[in-house]
């Protein structure tokens, strides 16, 4: 456990994060970096000093990145404590952030001992152990090389990406028990499916890109329909968390076989399109995705892409290395419940509160019950999933009483309706959005401009829509 405090002068920090408020340890090399970290850290106060824009902004980024760099080889570095280098590191981006008062500077205080490199997944959760490293036999931490573009992606993922990753870890914990176990029957290790969830989706069931891939891991129709989702007539299963895990294991099983095991290079596959990378791997047998002929050939988002999915997965197995702390999710198992009178997901997610979770309980209710529009009317004797602590606000808040009332009341109401002869005098028309659908395929449909169709209904790029959302076709040819 880590805690802030408050000294009052900028060369404190520098001192007290080398000492790591006591006596050095970890001999001659350790040393040695402690020493690169006190410059780097006097590099960076000093830029933060100069003030925002030009030589100040570019000094500071570059000691931010030596101060990564440090973190880096502290690992490989017998008795060199990583956690204080990236305790320095986190200290700094929050007087960077005004997280102090002017002139205040932080240093990080371990007050319990952690052991570095120990992921809290492999120490708290029951069915995890080494599992969750092992790729084909191979521990997964020896695989992935924390080359500079890991390196940046683990800077986004440590810096405005964090919400997102810790978003997907409490999504992903509500999900466990329906996705961790087709990876497990195939050797696969969950922090793969992690950093894969937590780049596609951030861990949301009804995602939807503007490309038209949908669900939690993100299939396209095509590519989906050949490994057996979204061939339901009432349901696209690409929505289905346990369906398209099971997809993804087949997915990546297929372009192991392929790429001779190559991780980089199946989620490069899994991204930018199997032909395209597998035209690459056979043009250049024996060169991996890091190289620079395979590697220049890709687009710049599978580029991107490859180093997200693998930073998040070297985090969620060493998150307590850099300071990054996963919440503890209760009894996160979900349990079925029988409904005792008819509801909907919106009335639900009313009268359970947020008790339990700051967020409340609708994107778990969403996530663990796909199936279900969020209007969609559900009878009495329906069978939801849902955590332990659900099924006991239930009980206690939605069968009876004031809130139980008033949520019925909230979720029965509507936006008003223009008639439809008045929305013909005027022109207009409407499409409602389907699942897999986006902007672009909408306004080529109906013969229109994406910004045209965008100005009309108040969207901006990236131009987020959803399916059931009813779009305006002013200006459109059909």
């Amino acid at each position: 456990m880590r805690k802030w405090i408050v000294l009052s002068a900028a060369a404190a920090l520098v001192s007290a994060c080398a000492s790591g408020g006591g006596q050095r340890q970890g001999g001659p090399a350790a040393d040695a970096l402690y020493t690169e970290l006190d410059a780097a850290a006097e590099a960076y106060v000093a830029a933060l000093a100069a003030g925002t824009g030009g030589d100040g902004e570019d000094a500071r980024s570059a000691a931010a990145r030596r101060i990564l760099d440090i973190a880096t080889r502290c690992q490989a570095t017998a008795g060199c404590d990583a956690g204080r280098v990236i305790g320095t590191y986190d200290a700094l981006l929050a007087r960077a952030t005004g997280a102090g008062a002017a002139g205040d500077e932080f240093v990080v205080v371990d007050d319990e001992p952690e052991a570095a490199g120990e992921s809290p997944i492999v120490a708290d959760l029951p069915s995890a152990g080494r599992s969750v490293a092992l790729l084909k036999g191979r521990d997964l931490r020896e695989l992935i090389v924390l080359n500079e573009p890991m390196k940046a992606a683990l800077t986004e993922w440590l810096t405005w990406m964090r919400p997102q990753l810790i978003t997907t870890w409490v999504n992903y914990q509500y999900m466990r028990q329906l996705m961790w176990p087709e990876y497990e029957r195939a050797g696969l290790p969950e922090a793969l499916l992690f950093g894969i969830l937590a780049k596609e989706s951030g861990g949301r069931v009804h995602a939807v890109s503007r490309a038209g891939a949908a669900g939690p891991l993100q299939f396209m129709p095509a590519t989906g329909r050949r490994f057996g989702l979204g061939t339901d007539p009432a349901f696209d299963t690409r929505f289905d968390p346990q369906l398209a895990t099971r997809a993804n294991v087949a997915y990546l099983e297929e372009r192991f076989a392929e790429l001779n095991n190559n991780l980089e290079l199946a989620l490069a596959a899994y991204n930018g399109g199997e032909g395209r990378v597998g035209r690459l791997a056979r043009e250049n047998p024996g060169r991996d995705f890091w190289d620079p002929r395979v590697f220049a050939q890709l687009p710049a988002e599978t580029r991107d892409y490859v180093p997200f999915v693998m930073a998040a997965a070297w985090l969620f197995l060493n998150a307590r290395d850099y300071g990054l702390e996963f919440p503890r999710i209760p009894e996160a198992e979900p349990v079925v419940l029988a409904l005792q009178k008819p509801t909907t997901i919106n009335e639900l997610a009313i009268c359970l509160g947020d008790t339990g979770n700051r967020d409340g309980w609708f994107r778990v209710l969403r996530n663990l019950n796909p199936r279900y529009q969020t209007t969609t009317p559900l009878e009495a004797g329906t069978h939801l999933r849902v955590p332990p602590r659900v099924a006991a606000l239930y009980r206690q808040h939605c069968l009876e009483g004031q809130r139980a009332r008033m949520a019925s009341e909230l979720a029965a109401a509507r936006k008003p309706a223009v008639p439809a002869a008045a929305a013909r005098s005027g022109g207009a028309r409407s499409y409602t959005v389907r699942p897999g659908d986006n902007l672009s395929a909408i306004a080529r449909r109906h013969q229109c401009s994406v910004d045209r169709l965008a100005r009309a209904n108040g969207l901006r790029a990236p131009y987020p829509i959803r399916p059931g959302q009813t779009l305006r076709l002013d200006g459109c040819g059909r």
